[in-house]
């Protein structure tokens, strides 16, 4: 007799009460938490890095949790721009998880404060499917994805999409040169999720990261009000 064990269910409910618990300890806080999602190489920590120069100019203290299948490279890029960051190596997995959200919000903790920090930006592992089932307490998800990865993604991996409370069109400064449908991408957002804030940004370069930022701080007021 064959037997079928499901997993699944039983590892998002330990993960949704994790979630829980960090959501609860966030607001106690007063800290803001963005979760970044995106393929690899859309340009999340330059988003994260340059989002970060214009909140500190608004007065707000941010920190990033950095999760990657390895290296610590993005965050000693986000400690040299004097993010306090907090390096995650999953070691495979495709995704990163409430518990592994709650002991580096421990670390942070201990080596500054969680009251310190008003925004937390979890930079999570470069894919588009695996990290969308996996709450990790955040008040929003955005989604990064970068022009010369094709207007297509949306058709082809909707969830993140339709996840995401604001959507990122990243480096529009050089759309001249990839064949992107503009309109066809925004169409497709349309049906997949049309209450979801849209920016057009070149993190490089800064063009649209004014607008993006004046939202993001709308909400994070809003959230403390």
């Amino acid at each position: 007799m064959a037997t079928t064990i499901g997993i699944e269910q039983p590892v998002l409910s330990r993960n949704d009460r994790m979630a829980s618990e960090l959501r609860g300890r966030f607001a106690k806080a007063g800290t803001f938490v963005v979760n970044v999602l995106s393929s690899p190489g859309s340009g999340k920590t330059t988003t994260i890095l340059a989002t970060n120069e214009r909140l500190r100019a608004a007065g707000l203290s941010c920190a990033v949790i950095e999760g990657d299948i390895a290296s610590d490279v993005d965050a000693l890029a986000c400690k040299k721009a004097g993010m306090p960051a907090i390096q995650i190596n999953t070691g495979g997995l495709c995704h990163l998880e409430g518990n592994m959200i709650a002991q580096a919000v421990d670390a942070l903790d201990a080596g500054v404060g969680l009251d310190s920090i008003d925004v937390i930006f979890i930079e999570n592992v470069g894919n588009l499917v695996c990290p969308v089932d996996f709450d990790l307490g955040e008040n929003l998800s955005v989604m990064i994805l970068s022009v010369p990865e094709g207007d297509d993604k949306p058709l082809k991996y909707p969830g993140i999409f339709q996840h995401a409370g604001a959507l990122l069109l990243n480096k529009v400064d050089v759309a001249p040169a990839f064949d992107f449908d503009l309109p066809g991408y925004n169409r497709v957002l349309d049906n997949l999720n049309p209450t979801a804030a849209r920016f057009e940004v070149s993190a490089r370069h800064g063009q649209g990261m004014d607008e993006w930022c004046s939202w993001l701080i709308e909400r994070i007021e809003a959230a403390r009000a």
